[in-house]
């Protein structure tokens, strides 16, 4: 992977902004979870292997820029994941899952289970709960996965959200969906290669489409 900066740089960034943030007795030095910081970078690589956009994967050549907000959002919640998962450090998994609150408006926590593969785009108010997520899955801004008595959706690949949709409760929803803007789908079914979207009368309309919306930003198998 191609980083903007060296790996050192990045962890010296980040330490600074988690205990500028937060600057209780607990100091931060990244340099203690470079191992850790090793798998979240080969975690973000794997997945951006994946996506089209050249400014992600250029000739093969994946590309990190700690100054590409996206992209810096994503390597926030690989490496709070990852921590959580390697060290169960729940006080710096916290502080990485605020500090994307902080800095993007993005609430995904964690121990929520993100595929491998995933796309954030534009994520300011973007939640997503501990929904069961499948490979390629794109959400925009402002979009939210979210439970109903406890029930969360299960979201099979290639489902997509554009800009301030939902999918809330005990929700199936199949292979290469796109949730369309202001769609708000809740405690229903949607068979695979369908797209979904509110009509002028402010009804949700379930279509088949061949395509789906995160065919455009993955190379899906």
């Amino acid at each position: 992977m191609n980083i903007s900066i060296t790996k050192e740089e990045l962890q010296q960034y980040t330490s600074r902004q988690l205990n500028n943030f937060f600057p209780d007795k607990s100091v931060i030095d990244l340099k203690e979870y470079s191992h850790l910081i090793d798998i979240a970078l080969d975690r973000m690589n794997y997945c951006f292997q994946k996506i089209k956009f050249n400014r992600y994967n250029n000739n093969g050549e994946t590309i990190f820029n700690h100054l590409y907000t996206d992209q810096y959002l994503m390597y926030v919640w690989f490496l709070s994941n990852t921590i959580w998962k390697e060290s169960v450090n729940i006080s710096l998994a916290s502080k990485l899952y605020a500090l994307n609150k902080a800095l993007h408006s993005f609430d995904c926590m964690y121990d929520t289970a993100l595929p491998e593969i995933f796309m954030i785009i534009h994520g300011s108010g973007t939640m997503l709960g501990k929904a069961k997520y499948s490979n390629f899955f794109l959400a925009l801004q402002g979009c939210t996965i979210g439970s109903q008595m406890g029930k969360y959706p299960v979201m099979e690949e290639a489902v997509a959200l554009t800009a301030h949709s939902s999918i809330i409760g005990d929700c199936h929803i199949g292979k290469k969906v796109s949730v369309s803007a202001y769609t708000n789908i809740y405690q229903t079914n949607i068979p695979d290669n369908s797209i979904a979207f509110r009509n002028k009368s402010g009804e949700i309309v379930i279509k088949n489409s061949d395509k789906s919306y995160s065919d455009i930003y993955f190379n899906l198998p």
